[in-house]
């Protein structure tokens, strides 16, 4: 029984950090960090880590690679937007999907270098970084005097990818953000017990019936609270929908789907899963074309965040989506990590973003801070999979 109690903690060990982080800087903000707007604004500044670190876990699945070039994508897409929509007036809708075409253009052919010319991933998506933060740049100084397009004409596109759902003023409830946020508790209430009773029907080793009532105990009282800080924060962000609706697909696809299974076999031993039928080269080609597609989503979201295209844009992104994964328990050696770690990384990434930010940590520290949580993380993974090897 003390086994399992231990296995439990270390399963959800991050999940626990993430609390503890959080309680911290709640205190040492003298609770700003609990205010409302404080909630929205660890949505609106980090979902751009969320979704990037999606596209990340991908890439990691299949044996740790990584893409060191989205950052500097979204430095290169936003300029090409802003002079589509700014510069030459062009409708936004036309706009987006010129700019997803360009991340799909990109996508194929980084992956055809990947997966079919075996270039290393690294070396492949340096070239990249190096590349499009001088393309994005020399964009931006070609047809900026100041080096960036501003954005805060184009209501558009604003409306799509910023602003909140069903807006009220700040401090008044806001009753469609509290309903949505039953519904979704109802939700996963429903999926954590149905899916007990699926595995139990099969069976497959299954949660004691105590376990699922905590868990979805937890889980709705944080939905609840997060939903009822939104209401009294002005409703729901845009931006919060793209990333639920990022983050359900890819649940969706690595838990569910014979393609997801891929990603997972080929971290775990790529010549046995080519010597088993599996196209392998298809499947990295996938991962690295699925990345620039959620680059080209993350530029949207950062571009109008922003309400501007500048050479700065993008900058340590992938070095923040790299860290959500990691943190979050993707493997740095691939074939295992999940959708709920790395958004638990990722979250934890932000909480400390934002309570540094607070607390008035100069930025330079803020870096030694998450860059000594990410060894932290691979060495606790290190160490798990020794003990697990010795079992």
């Amino acid at each position: 029984m003390a086994e399992k109690y231990v296995d439990a903690l270390k399963k959800n060990a991050m999940l626990i950090v993430l609390v503890l982080v959080y309680i911290f800087f709640t205190i040492m903000t003298k609770g700003q960090m609990f205010e409302a707007l404080q909630f929205n604004a660890l949505i609106t500044q980090n979902a751009y880590v969320f979704v990037l670190a999606t596209g990340m876990l991908m890439c990691m699945l299949t044996g740790g690679n990584i893409d060191l070039s989205c950052g500097a994508f979204v430095c290169f897409l936003g300029a090409v937007g802003g002079i589509l929509m700014t510069v030459k007036g062009m409708n936004a809708g036309l706009s987006i999907i010129i700019m997803l075409l360009v991340g799909i253009v990109y996508g194929c052919a980084l992956g055809f270098l990947i997966a079919y010319m075996n270039i290393p991933p690294w070396i492949a998506t340096l070239a990249g970084f190096l590349a499009f933060r001088g393309w994005g740049t020399a964009l931006l100084s070609a047809n900026s005097s100041t080096g960036s397009i501003s954005f805060a004409a184009r209501k558009d596109f604003l409306n799509i990818f910023s602003g909140k759902l069903f807006s009220s003023p700040v401090g008044e409830l806001n009753v469609v953000c509290l309903v949505a946020g039953i519904v979704a508790s109802v939700i996963v209430v429903v999926v954590n017990f149905l899916t007990r009773a699926n595995k139990v029907k099969k069976g497959y080793e299954a949660e004691s019936i105590v376990s699922v009532i905590a868990k979805s105990a937890l889980a709705v009282a944080a939905i609840l609270l997060f939903a009822y800080k939104l209401a009294m924060a002005g409703g729901i962000p845009t931006v919060l929908v793209w990333v639920i609706v990022v983050v359900l697909i890819y649940s969706f696809i690595t838990s569910k789907t014979t393609l997801g299974r891929y990603f997972y076999t080929i971290g775990g031993n790529a010549e046995a899963t080519r010597l088993s039928g599996v196209d392998t080269k298809k499947i990295m080609f996938f991962a690295y074309l699925n990345m620039a597609v959620l680059t080209a989503i993350t530029t949207y979201i950062v571009t109008a965040r922003f309400q501007a295209a500048n050479s700065t844009a993008g900058t340590n992104y992938e070095m923040d989506a790299i860290a959500a994964c990691v943190v979050g328990g993707v493997s740095a050696y691939g074939g295992s990590g999940k959708i709920f770690g790395m958004v638990v990384g990722a979250t934890l990434i932000g909480v400390i973003n934002l309570g540094m930010s607070l607390t008035g940590v100069d930025a330079n520290w803020q870096k030694i801070v998450k860059g000594f949580v990410l060894l932290a993380a691979v060495v606790f993974d290190i160490l798990a999979a020794k003990k697990n090897a010795t079992r």
